[in-house]
C-alpha cells in the first residue's frame, strides 16, 4: 500500500481558480440577461415586480426594489454594467478584493430578493466564494494586481 498524497495546488492558486470561475459567472449572466432582454425598462421592471410580488424578502427590501422598479430605464443598463464590470474585473484580477466584495454585496441583495423563488444555496454558494475572495489574497496569482502591486506597493489588494 503506498503512503503517496495528491499533491496540494498554492492556496494563492486555489483563489484564482475561484475568482476567475465567479468572474465567469458574472460575466455569463451578463450575456444570458442581456439576450433575455433583462436590462431594458421593461424586462428588468418584469423582473424585479416579479420578485416583489412573488418572493418573500423583508417588506423594507421590497421598497428597495420598487424604487429600483420604478427607476428601471437607469437601473437596468446601471446594473448590466456592474455584472460585465465585476465579471471582466475578477476574471483579470483587477482590483480583485475590491471587485470580490461589491461582489458579495451584489450577490447577498440578489439572494435577499430572490429568498422563496429559488434553490436556497443558488447564490449563496457564490455568496461564500466572494466573502473568501475578499478576506483572502485572491489576486496573488495570474492577475493584473499582481503587476499594480509591483508599481504601486502601498495600495490595499
Amino acid at each position: 500500500m503506498s503512503n503517496s498524497k495528491l499533491p496540494a495546488l498554492d492556496p494563492a492558486l486555489d483563489l484564482a481558480i475561484l475568482r476567475v470561475g465567479l468572474g465567469a459567472l458574472f460575466l455569463s449572466t451578463f450575456f444570458e440577461n442581456l439576450h433575455k432582454g433583462l436590462y431594458r425598462a421593461k424586462g428588468y421592471a418584469g423582473l424585479i415586480n416579479y420578485y416583489i410580488q412573488y418572493g418573500h424578502a423583508p417588506a423594507v427590501w421590497k421598497h428597495v426594489m420598487g424604487f429600483n422598479a420604478a427607476h428601471a430605464a437607469i437601473a437596468g443598463p446601471m446594473q448590466a454594467v456592474l455584472e460585465a464590470s465585476l465579471g471582466v474585473a475578477l476574471i483579470i484580477g483587477f482590483f480583485s478584493r475590491p471587485a470580490a466584495a461589491v461582489a458579495f454585496g451584489f450577490l447577498t441583495g440578489l439572494w435577499v430578493s430572490e429568498w422563496g423563488l429559488g434553490w436556497y444555496w443558488e447564490l449563496l454558494v457564490p455568496m461564500i466564494v466572494a466573502a473568501a475572495l475578499t478576506l483572502g489574497p485572491s489576486g496573488k496569482r495570474a492577475a493584473v494586481d499582481v503587476a499594480l502591486a509591483r508599481r504601486w506597493p502601498q495600495l490595499p489588494i
